[in-house]
């Protein structure tokens, strides 16, 4: 896979899993089971053998809905057993991950701590995401909303909607330490889809989806963010 193979060879890029790796098509899915041509346990031995060459670009991975129909159905976690098979288990949440990330060296050549602003941190929030909507605006409203309530948070990251998306809301943030009233923002990155539009999404008379790789990219020389196509 061409994504997998330009990831693997170039530095300091990484990934998050954000759930939906396989179909999954269950008895109790709204998916036809018949329609599968790899059954569910061959499709995460399959994804595993895909992310094993960038097993430790993973930082975090957490369930989407497809996964669930299994977790509902017979209590077993596709997500949790593709990391088993990829060594990186301590990476995996069920619901929502906390990735907090510190660029550069703690301690200069003459060992002395860092300052903050040498030494960016970011907290990135990684969910699949739900619901959402027939157009975009309503899916990005959703999202924002959860933003909010996450305090801290420099970046989420979210799923689900087969919609390529990013926006930037802002809040007021209160420092009752400094005793200072602060706008800050925040970014919100609806990951791409990878899947053609066809069978169920037809049926259904959804929209075809697009693609679009995004990358999150962070400054090592003081706090700073863009997201940006890939």
């Amino acid at each position: 896979m061409a994504f997998i193979k330009e990831t693997a060879k170039t530095p300091n890029r990484y990934l998050v899993i954000g759930g939906d790796l396989i179909e999954n098509c269950c008895r109790s899915s709204v998916g036809d089971i018949f329609e599968q041509t790899i059954p569910p346990h061959e499709q995460k031995h399959m994804m595993a053998k895909i992310l094993e060459p960038v097993k430790d670009r993973v930082l975090c991975a957490t369930e989407g809905n497809h996964e669930a129909r299994s977790t509902k159905d017979s209590g077993t976690k596709p997500i949790w057993d593709i990391c088993c098979q990829l060594g990186i288990t301590e990476r995996y949440r069920p619901n929502i991950c906390f990735v907090d990330i510190s660029l550069g060296k703690p301690t200069t050549q003459n060992g002395s701590r860092r300052t903050s602003s040498d030494r960016p941190n970011y907290m990135i929030v990684v969910t699949h995401g739900s619901g959402g909507g027939f157009l975009s605006g309503s899916a990005l409203n959703k999202n924002e909303r959860f933003g909010l309530c996450i305090d801290g948070m420099d970046a989420l990251i979210t799923g689900h909607i087969h919609k390529a998306l990013f926006s930037q809301p802002g809040k007021y943030v209160i420092d009752r330490r400094n005793k200072v009233v602060r706008e800050e923002s925040f970014k919100v990155c609806t990951a791409t889809s990878w899947l053609h539009n066809g069978h169920y999404g037809v049926r259904k008379m959804m929209l075809p989806t697009s693609f679009c790789l995004q990358e999150l990219w962070l400054s090592g020389k003081g706090k700073q963010m863009k997201i940006r196509e890939i």
